[in-house]
Order: C-alpha cells, then sequence, then structure tokens
C-alpha cells in the first residue's frame, strides 16, 4: 500500500513538472520571438514565475535547479524594466528574489530586496502594497529571529490598514501577529491575535454574502411578465400581463 501511495504521489510529481516544462518551453519560445527590447522584461518575468512554483516539487536538487533559474530569469526582468523605468516592474522582480532567497534562508539578501520593493510602494503612496511589503518583511525577521524588527512591521502594517479600513489585510496582520507571539513563547496572546483574525475574516464573508445578497433584485419588486407583440397598422404593441393586474381584473368583475 505504501509502495503504491509513494508511486502516486511520483506520477502526480512527474506530470506536474511535465505541464511546467511544456509551459516554460512556450515561454522561452515567445522570448526568442519578442524583438522589441522593451517587451522582453515582462517575459522574462513570466518564465521566472513559472520557476517560482517550486514549492511543490519535492527532489531537492530539482527545487534548487527551479530556484536558480528563478533568480536568473528574475535579475535578467529586473535589468530590462531598471532601463526603462518601469517601478512596478521592477517591485515585482524584487519581491520574486525575496521570496526564493528567503526560501534558501539567505535572510540578509530577502530582507534587502523586500526592502526595496517596500520604498518603491511608498514612493508610490501604495498603501495596499506598502502593508504586504511589511507583512512579509516582519515573516523574514521572524524567520530570522529578530522578532522586535518584525513587531515594529506589524505594528506599522496594522496601524495603517485600519486607518485605511482595509479589513482583509488587518486580518493578515493579526495572522502573523499570532504567528509571531508563538515563536516568542506567548502563546495567550498568539491565541487572542489568531482569535482576532478569525473574527476579521468572518465579518470579510459575511460583509461578502450581504453585498451578494444586495446585487439580487427584491422578491416583492420581482413581476411575472409577459410580452406580447402585435401589429396594428405598422404600429407595434407590447402588453405586459402581471399577477398583480390579473388580480385587479379580477376583483373588478
Amino acid at each position: 500500500m505504501k509502495k503504491l501511495i509513494i508511486l502516486a504521489v511520483f506520477l502526480f510529481a512527474s506530470r506536474t513538472l511535465m505541464a511546467a516544462d511544456s509551459q516554460l518551453d512556450s515561454l522561452k519560445t515567445k522570448l526568442q520571438n519578442t524583438t522589441i527590447d522593451s517587451l522582453k522584461g515582462n517575459v522574462y518575468q513570466q518564465i521566472a514565475a513559472e520557476y517560482l512554483k517550486y514549492d511543490t516539487i519535492k527532489h531537492r536538487g530539482v527545487k534548487l535547479y527551479y530556484q536558480n533559474e528563478a533568480l536568473n530569469y528574475t535579475m535578467l526582468a529586473l535589468h530590462n524594466y531598471s532601463y526603462y523605468t518601469d517601478t512596478l516592474g521592477m517591485r515585482t522582480c524584487f519581491d520574486y528574489l525575496a521570496k526564493v532567497y528567503r526560501s534558501q534562508r539567505k535572510y540578509s539578501q530577502a530582507k534587502w530586496f523586500m526592502l526595496q520593493s517596500n520604498k518603491i510602494s511608498r514612493d508610490r503612496k501604495d498603501t495596499y502594497n506598502i502593508i504586504t511589503s511589511l507583512v512579509e518583511l516582519s515573516a523574514i525577521k521572524m524567520d530570522n529571529a529578530d522578532y522586535k524588527l518584525a513587531m515594529r512591521d506589524l505594528n506599522e502594517a496594522l496601524a495603517l490598514s485600519t486607518k485605511s479600513e482595509l479589513v482583509e489585510l488587518e486580518a493578515l496582520v493579526q495572522k502573523n501577529y499570532a504567528f509571531l507571539y508563538n515563536r516568542m513563547d506567548e502563546p495567550e496572546k498568539g491565541d487572542i491575535a489568531a482569535k482576532r483574525a478569525e473574527e476579521l475574516y468572518e465579518k470579510i464573508k459575511k460583509d461578502s454574502g450581504l453585498n451578494s445578497m444586495a446585487l439580487q433584485p427584491t422578491p416583492s419588486l420581482v413581476k411575472t411578465k409577459k410580452a406580447v407583440a402585435s401589429k396594428k397598422k405598422g404600429v407595434v404593441v407590447i402588453k405586459k400581463v402581471n399577477k398583480l393586474n390579473l388580480t385587479k381584473r379580477l376583483a373588478s368583475l
């Protein structure tokens, strides 16, 4: 039974890699056919994004190969975006680089690139991405046991998310507070943060449901209408019949 499970996992992984390789071949062909230099950055980025899917790979050597290729193509994209002063493209590349270096436990490099991403978001006054980069910075610092610095990032992220009424991000911040407090061996505070995150996610779910209901027509306003088109002397007459009108007619009889 165990052998069958291992075989099934191996076959699934093989199929996943084959699909990824097919996509990569297609993108690399696209890169060869891209003659306009300013468009190459985006193709490099797409190739890097495919290599960034290394989390599903179990084989250590293959995983390392994917990480290195992700770094390689991200750097190519970054140089291209930098040349054309594409700050959004540069920010995406910084996020990619931080992700790989964090996976490789190279926390100094990961932190540096995430700081560059954060700086671009601050320059653009992009509150949403300022918060997400602060959360990621805190996670990197947590991995490196820099708990006080991680707390500082989360405190700023919480202040920004509550001020901007970004409930989804506030929930994300609270979730990371829970991780941080648990690592600091303060489980009671961790439980409080986790509970607060859960409450916020429930609020988001509830608000989403209410918004969905608001888009639906009110049942009392829904009328069963039947349009009958008839032509009289070249003029189209539309007759609308509904249950309410029919009731009135019967009452008058």
